[in-house]
């Protein structure tokens, strides 16, 4: 990891950048691939102002309950991020991009913030972070009003300078996006452009 850079060793976490939570996946949110092109343009731009890159990916095996063949989108949902699909895998977008790590989560259980999963070697989130000496994060991906909005969340509650890029993630919907900002603002995360300039 490049530690010479990252003003306070900070993080971007990419949370769940992946084709299940895309137009034509099993879960999809509109706008979502363009939100991935995105993200994947500002890591590629602004990968030195990081002392660690880190993806998040819900990789089900059997999660039990989260599954359902009538799902209510609150606690159940239909089948997505199944553990060895094309889906499951990073967006195509990503393509190219070094990233430190990678945690997988969700494997047996339901698991929305990435501080749920573990990478290859079995370190979760938070061990990653700390690793790297890591004090603040930026927080993007799929989809904001669940997993960014509880990763966020918990890179909070563990003591990280925590910001959501705002233009970088999509919710679900208008109505859960705006309660997502809301709780996320009450406990102190700082919402934020990215400043990613529009493609012309």
């Amino acid at each position: 990891m490049n530690q010479n850079v990252g003003q306070g060793g900070r993080a971007l976490i990419l949370v769940d950048v992946q084709p299940t939570f895309c137009e034509g996946g099993a879960l999809p949110s509109p706008g979502a691939n363009a939100v991935s092109e995105r993200v994947a343009r500002y890591t590629a731009e602004h990968r030195d102002e990081y002392a660690a890159v880190v993806t998040t990916q819900d990789w089900h095996i059997d999660p039990g309950e989260h599954f359902s063949d009538e799902p209510d989108f609150v606690d159940t949902w239909p089948p997505h991020g199944v553990a060895g699909t094309a889906e499951a895998e990073l967006h195509p977008a990503l393509a190219g991009l070094t990233f430190d790590a990678s945690v997988k989560k969700g494997q047996y259980a339901a698991a929305y913030s990435g501080f749920e999963g573990t990478d290859e070697q079995g370190r979760t989130l938070a061990q990653i972070l700390r690793d790297a000496d890591i004090t603040s994060v930026d927080v993007v991906g799929l989809v904001e009003s669940h997993c960014v909005k509880e990763t966020a969340l918990d890179a909070k509650k563990l003591g990280l300078h925590t910001r959501v890029l705002t233009d970088l993630t999509v919710p679900v919907s208008p109505e859960l996006g705006a309660l997502a900002r809301q709780q996320m603002a009450a406990a102190g995360v700082a919402l934020e452009e990215s400043g990613l300039a529009s493609e012309s």
